[in-house]
C-alpha cells in the first residue's frame, strides 16, 4: 500500500509490529537514514531475496528508498513472498520531512 509521508509516519508511530526497511544502496544510506531502519539493498538481486527470507513475515514493513519507485517494487516482491503488510513511502526519503540520522 502506498502511503503519504504523514500517513506512513502516523501509522509507524502507533505500530508495535513495525519494521522500517530502507532498500537503497550503501552509498545512499551514508547520506542519512530514517531512525531505526534496517538496510537491504534491492539492487543485490538474489541477495535481496535471501535477506528478505530471514525477516518475520508477520511484522508490518514500512519501506522506503530515495524517491519511492524501488520501495514500491520491494513491497510488490515482499507481498509475493508472503509478507502480510507492507507500506511504501510515497516520494521516498528525498521528500521526507521527518527525522533523519546518520547511518551507523
Amino acid at each position: 500500500m502506498n502511503l503519504t509521508q504523514e500517513d506512513w509516519w502516523n501509522r509507524l508511530q502507533n505500530d508495535s509490529s513495525a519494521v522500517i526497511l530502507d532498500v537503497r544502496t550503501s552509498d545512499e544510506v551514508e547520506r542519512g537514514i530514517i531512525p531505526n531502519s534496517i538496510n537491504i539493498d534491492i539492487y543485490k538481486g538474489q541477495g535481496f531475496i535471501y535477506q528478505l527470507e530471514e525477516l518475520d513475515k508477520s511484522k508490518n514493513y514500512y519501506v522506503y528508498c530515495h524517491a519511492g519507485a524501488r520501495s514500491a517494487k520491494a513491497c510488490e516482491i515482499m507481498n509475493q513472498m508472503g509478507f502480510e503488510t507492507t507500506f511504501n513511502l510515497i516520494g521516498g526519503i528525498s521528500e521526507w520531512k521527518g527525522p533523519i540520522e546518520e547511518a551507523v
